[in-house]
């Protein structure tokens, strides 16, 4: 690896030590030219002399806001300096999301294996979207997840023979639509006795031992219990 000058961003004196510590150890080619506490102070840095990467954390005197803010702003005033996270934020997955979305060329927690050389390495070498061991882990778990909800569904809409018009009424049902605004969707051929036929016939394919009476409520519970429709993308069709 090619020597490199590097900016580190954290707040908290025993961290940034051992972050030091792994520099030092794993990375002699780089050059620690600054270091800093807050948003202040990194940004009087970065105008004294550019670095070629900087290693950002997240929660910088107890925001985590300011972090994501400093990501955005460094990709778009210096868009060639890379920006590495490493963060104890291990839990808020939503900040991962929001710092991906502010341009961070990867994130490392602090957590497992922690700061390596390769990960490092990798995002000098121009790599996108580098991950640490622990987030990879997070990252596989969500993957297989949603593979898994994917199949399901897939295999409920064989398995009870709905088509596209039962998934978006079952759909439009949990969202609170009625059916008489379900019938103005773009796309939606079928006036309310023509829905209140095709609930009738979704019940005795969802329910097909019951004796009770089901209304609209129960059937939507159903339709979530089979993966039919998905909790997590209950989004409305274009009117």
């Amino acid at each position: 690896m090619e020597k490199f000058k590097v900016i580190i961003v954290e707040d908290i004196p025993l961290e940034l030590k051992g972050t030091e510590g792994i520099f030092r150890n794993d990375l002699p080619e780089a050059e620690i030219i600054g270091t800093a506490d807050s948003e202040v102070s990194y940004w009087k840095l970065i105008k004294q002399q550019l670095p070629d990467m900087v290693l950002l954390d997240l929660g910088l005197g107890g925001s985590t806001t300011v972090g994501v803010e400093i990501c955005r702003q460094t990709k778009e005033t210096y868009p060639e300096v890379k920006v590495l996270i490493f963060t104890g934020e291990i839990l808020n997955e939503k900040l991962w999301v929001d710092v991906l979305d502010a341009g961070a060329d990867g994130i490392c927690l602090k957590s497992g294996e922690l700061l390596t050389r390769g990960d490092v390495f990798s995002v000098m070498s121009g790599k996108r979207l580098v991950f640490n061991q622990p987030i990879l882990e997070k990252i596989i778990e969500r993957f297989k997840h949603s593979v898994g909800s994917q199949l399901m569904h897939q295999e409920a809409m064989i398995d009870y023979e709905i088509d596209e018009y039962d998934e978006r009424f079952l759909r439009h049902l949990a969202l609170g639509y009625t059916k008489e605004q379900i019938t103005t969707l773009r796309g939606m051929p079928f006036g309310v006795k023509s829905l209140e036929k095709r609930q009738n016939e979704l019940v005795q394919k969802l329910f097909p031992d019951s004796s009770r009476s089901v209304n609209a409520t129960r059937l939507v519970v159903r339709a979530l219990e089979l993966r039919i429709i998905d909790i997590d993308n209950l989004v409305p069709d274009e009117d």
